[in-house]
């Protein structure tokens, strides 16, 4: 198994966080980090978010913290130059996929077919994105992929909860789910980060 792998295999759940405001950053990371989840994802949604990820790299030293809707070369650099573990892509250009080679970033595609998943693994990627999940099969796309192409492995995201995260990770070829339920943006905006820190410890009991 290679970094990246072990990487999702171990986190079994990666919250995506999409972080609004740049002092949300760290108490967002530490509640769930106290919670158990120490694998997470900032995705490259909000102005806030290169800084977010800058900030809990510095003060939440537990966390392991990638980038996330990584769509451009320039979005795979800022992954390089804060030296991420991992950056996830909700797709599987040939630039974006040639880009990461480049740069030597451990990028994670998202694929949404078969023929995307082949094109990947003619780059020599083994670990995907299942993306939108629930929108374009879910677990019965999941298991049909499984058949012929035994050695892809995943972390689905797009539209999992809490009730079917445990489904998805009893099949043979899902490493990790992806996923935003942990966070209720309201909680965030109110500093009600025990409630994040009890719901991430729920849910991460149930994966076990």
């Amino acid at each position: 198994m290679n970094d990246v792998t072990i990487l999702l295999k171990t986190a079994k759940l990666i919250p995506v966080l999409t972080i609004e405001r740049e002092d949300e950053a760290v108490p967002l990371a530490e509640a769930l980090v106290a919670g158990g989840v120490n694998t997470l994802e900032v995705t490259l949604r909000t102005a806030a978010a290169k800084k977010a990820l800058t900030l809990i790299r510095r003060y939440v030293p537990k966390a392991i913290v990638g980038l996330g809707t990584a769509l451009t070369e320039e979005d795979l650099r800022q992954a390089k130059d804060l030296e991420l573990p991992f950056a996830f892509s909700p797709g599987a250009t040939v630039k974006l996929m040639e880009a990461a080679q480049r740069l030597g970033v451990p990028l994670i595609p998202g694929i949404a077919t078969a023929s995307e998943l082949m094109l990947a693994m003619e780059h020599g990627i083994n670990c995907f994105k299942l993306f939108p999940a629930e929108a374009v099969g879910g677990m019965s796309m999941l298991k049909s992929l499984h058949g012929p192409f035994p050695r892809a492995k995943f972390c689905p995201t797009g539209g999992i909860t809490e009730n079917s995260a445990p489904k998805y990770l009893a099949l043979p070829n899902v490493l990790a789910v992806g996923g935003s339920w942990l966070i209720l943006p309201g909680e965030v905006r109110s500093g009600s980060f025990a409630a994040i820190t009890a719901r991430a410890k729920a849910t991460f009991a149930k994966l076990q």
